[in-house]
């Protein structure tokens, strides 16, 4: 009677199977993935050692596996650990700032742009227990000398052709203390030392690895500076655990020691150093790194180097859909992307332009604590947020006021939880499993990013400043920052969600929307910068027509202005500040100035 008996069961078992698919149709694909980081977390805790000490290990491993390109530049694993290794000897003991020579703990700044000399500069400083902190390559005299003090360095390293950003600046320096250190032959003024004869001489044996051994693993590694969209820029602290756990990076998303990854995002950010870089050491792949992104170069590129993953922006794969249109836009290797801040309608468009190319979109922020990985694909979220996903990473959405710019508190003064589909701000525990190291500088910067007695005493959150929304599958949607969102009409309107919407109109190549205030009225309305494809003209009508059958009435636009670019960030962030200040006074905007005419139902020129 076995047969029956075995047979039944597995007809429950597959009806199991079923019922779960059909109440949990991504059941499976939470646990596998929570499977892998699992798995990920605890080989990369059981392996032993600084990032600086693995990257050794890894190059010894693999001396000949080619690690990097850079134009027509191939460098293997080993090459790579050499590089290194004369950087940290041509340094070891070398005088920093007040003639004292480096030693574990210190910090030294490092502006160099996208170019192998970063690498190899910021390794070479690991391996001597340097903290090394990455400055943006467009910073120039107080915003420079402002993130040095920051950081507390004493030396500034830096790419020769980077020289004139400090030249006049070079007394402050002085006065400071601050060595500058330059990878060039110069000439240069003196008190600037040039590297370049020093490197040649250096040998490209390792230095001992235990100047490299942390004594805690929450102990400071790097800098990263925030990207200073609304002041200036705060030096995030980057623990040893954290930059370890970026080597899971592109193993948790299917990558593999076979990939060749592009990587044309700046260096001195997460993204480009911390994922792009150590994420290909990782899975010892191959990185492909590019000194800036061209739209019209990434596709001849990735046929010319065999490219698997982009490593991307949102920004970037708009540039890519707006470029025309190929013959050859589907022949290419490229099997995945990965990446954050991609809207649903340049998703669905890059995939129609270029193919079945996986997308994975993610969330994390460079100081936060808290991330996301859309793993099963779903247009338009950042990631899922099951049961199984908040044991192992915690979060609460929490509804936010937009006038008062915190989080609302009920009577108790405690926050209030939204409802599934309701926006709210994204904070995180602070706990020793979750921590947030927080900012250098004055103990102010990091308590600002802190919420305290969120649901209970003596509990900590922290707050990413970004609104989301959960949706009743689990799914987790950006929907705006806490600074863009503004209030009009007694309505929160998403500055994200309208500028999708106006983007989608046919002959608007970019668009950026903001609050502005108007006398008289509480809140701020709606204001559109947007930037018109090749050919076409501003037509208020059309736009009119647009907006009424997109948006409600609260979020419409009051006033556009056009543009002929927008001003970003160095990485491709929208700056929004002078355009808000400037509103829709015409005597400080020189471009046409539109307001929105509900009689003659268009945007009518100008105020």
């Amino acid at each position: 009677m076995w047969a029956p008996a075995a047979a039944g069961a597995l007809a429950l078992a597959g009806a199991a199977v079923l019922l779960v698919r059909l109440l949990w149709p991504h059941a499976w694909a939470d646990l596998a993935f929570l499977l892998r980081a699992w798995r990920c977390r605890r080989r990369l805790l059981r392996d032993s050692g600084s990032l600086a000490q693995r990257f050794s290990r890894l190059a010894r491993a693999r001396p000949g596996k080619l690690f990097l390109r850079f134009g027509e530049r191939s460098f293997t694993y080993e090459q790579a650990e050499r590089r290194a290794n004369r950087v940290a000897n041509a340094l070891r003991g070398w005088p920093g700032g007040g003639g004292e020579p480096l030693l574990p703990g210190h910090t030294v700044a490092l502006l160099v742009g996208n170019e192998p000399d970063f690498i190899w500069a910021w390794i070479g400083l690991a391996k001597l227990g340097v903290v090394p902190a990455f400055l943006g390559t467009a910073l120039r005299r107080g915003a420079l000398l402002h993130c040095l003090r920051a950081c507390g360095a004493r030396a500034l390293l830096m790419a020769h052709e980077l020289f004139e950003a400090v030249d006049q600046t070079l007394p402050s320096l002085e006065e400071m203390g601050i060595a500058v250190w330059v990878l060039g032959a110069g000439p240069y003024p003196p008190g600037v030392t040039s590297l370049q004869s020093l490197l040649e001489e250096a040998s490209d044996e390792p230095v001992p690895s235990e100047l490299s051994t942390p004594s805690k693993m929450s102990d400071t590694c790097l800098y990263i500076f925030t990207s200073g969209t609304t002041g200036l820029p705060k030096a995030a602290r980057i623990s040893h655990l954290k930059s370890i756990m970026c080597l899971g990076f592109y193993n948790l998303v299917g990558g593999t020691s076979s990939d060749v990854i592009y990587v044309a995002l700046p260096l001195y950010h997460m993204s480009g150093s911390l994922l792009g870089i150590i994420g290909t050491l990782g899975v010892g792949a191959t990185c492909v790194l590019k000194k800036k992104f061209s739209a019209s170069q990434f596709w001849p590129d990735c046929r010319h180097y065999g490219v698997t993953i982009f490593q991307y922006i949102g920004e970037l794969c708009r540039y890519l859909v707006n470029q025309p249109q190929s013959p050859r836009d589907r022949e290419h290797s490229l099997r995945m992307a990965v990446g954050s801040g991609l809207r649903p309608d340049v998703w669905r468009e890059f995939l129609r332009r270029f193919g079945d190319v996986r997308v994975v979109e993610t969330y994390g922020m460079t100081e936060g604590n808290i991330t996301f990985f859309n793993y099963t694909g779903t247009l338009g979220a950042v990631g899922r947020a099951s049961w199984l996903y908040k044991l192992f990473g915690a979060f609460e959405l929490v509804r936010y006021d937009v006038l008062q710019g915190s989080p609302l508190r009920d009577e108790a003064g405690r926050c209030q939880r939204v409802v599934p589909g309701e926006p709210g701000l994204l904070i995180a525990p602070v706990t020793p499993q979750t921590p947030f190291l927080g900012y250098a500088g004055g103990r102010e910067l990091s308590e600002a990013k802190l919420l305290r007695g969120v649901f209970a005493d003596g509990d900590t959150y922290f707050n990413t400043g970004d609104l989301m929304v959960q949706d009743t599958r689990g799914f987790v949607s950006f929907w705006d920052r806490t600074g863009d969102t503004f209030r009009w009409k007694g309505e929160n309107v998403a500055t994200t969600e309208v500028g999708e919407i106006l983007g989608a109109l046919e002959g608007i190549q970019d668009v950026t929307v903001y609050g502005v205030a108007v006398p008289g009225h509480e809140g701020r309305a709606g204001m559109a910068a947007v930037v018109l494809q090749p050919g076409w003209e501003f037509d208020g009508a059309q736009l009119y027509t647009h907006v009424v059958e997109c948006l409600p009435p609260y979020a419409r636009p009051r006033f556009v202005r056009t543009q002929d670019c927008l001003e970003r960030t160095e990485t491709f962030k929208q700056k929004k500040v002078r355009l808000a200040t400037e509103g829709f006074d015409p005597t400080q905007i020189p471009e046409p100035l539109y307001f929105l005419d509900d009689a003659a139902k268009m945007n009518s020129l100008p105020l």
